[in-house]
């Protein structure tokens, strides 16, 4: 994947122009767009930044403003430290799904990245490609599930430990499943490749108390003891046979 970076009066653009062949600081506004739609909530994946889908009529992209999370967001909705244009959230998050993408890892491809610069901090922007066809986890096992669904998923998130991925939030809204129910893994915001190692396990446990949260939020969810077992069966063969 290719990448070009533009600077503006505030910051840089980093973009694929394989993607975009056109970009500037309007491109990150939904008023910029043909037709734009929200995205609200965890329980639609949106995260803790604020999400809507554009589209200029021919295509579809997802554009992503970042927002702080936990005690952070107390001081600042939105502003990090300044550390270097390499070390934004955004271009880092660009460059990883440009890596996962290229590994052929089922994750949306990044057509831009952006940051605005103030001073000692900086606001962030991503501009993805939008992945049709896909839901949260947390609304699939609403509907009927059985062990076949559980090992595939396990098998899934497999894939990405075996290719060194750390996701530093794996849960049930941003684990994603198609109309296959074959994963698809969304907002890498703070993720890395790493050495295998002890955070596999970590973001397996991550999940479950993701997953567990969601039984106790929706009475619709059946999510059991031997699901999870199932998800760890299908885990551990997958790793074994990478």
């Amino acid at each position: 994947m290719s990448e070009t970076v533009e600077k503006t009066g505030t910051g840089a653009i980093l973009y694929d122009p394989t993607v975009l062949n056109h970009i500037e600081d309007a491109s990150f506004s939904p008023a910029a767009w043909q037709r734009a739609s929200g995205i609200e909530g965890r329980l639609r994946s949106a995260g803790r930044g604020a999400t809507t889908v554009v589209s200029d009529g021919r295509r579809t992209f997802v554009i992503r403003h970042y927002h702080r999370g936990g005690l952070a967001s107390r001081v600042t909705s939105d502003a990090y430290l300044w550390l270097g244009e390499n070390r934004t959230r955004s271009f880092l998050e660009f460059r990883l799904l440009a890596v996962l993408s290229d590994k052929g890892l089922p994750v949306p491809r990044p057509a831009a990245a952006r940051y605005r610069r103030r001073g000692l901090f900086y606001t962030a922007d991503l501009i993805t490609e939008y992945a049709p066809g896909i839901r949260p986890l947390s609304l699939r096992i609403a509907d009927d599930t059985g062990r076949d669904f559980w090992r595939r998923l396990g098998a899934g998130i497999s894939r990405f430990h075996d290719a060194g991925v750390n996701h530093a939030d794996l849960n049930a809204y941003n684990v994603q499943v198609d109309g296959n129910d074959d994963v698809f893994v969304l907002d890498f915001d703070r993720g890395r490749l790493l050495a295998q190692g002890a955070w596999r396990e970590r973001n397996l446990a991550r999940l479950h108390r993701s997953l567990e949260k969601v039984r106790s939020l929706d009475d619709r969810v059946r999510f059991s003891a031997t699901d999870w077992q199932a998800l760890c069966e299908g885990y551990r063969e997958a790793a074994r046979s990478a």
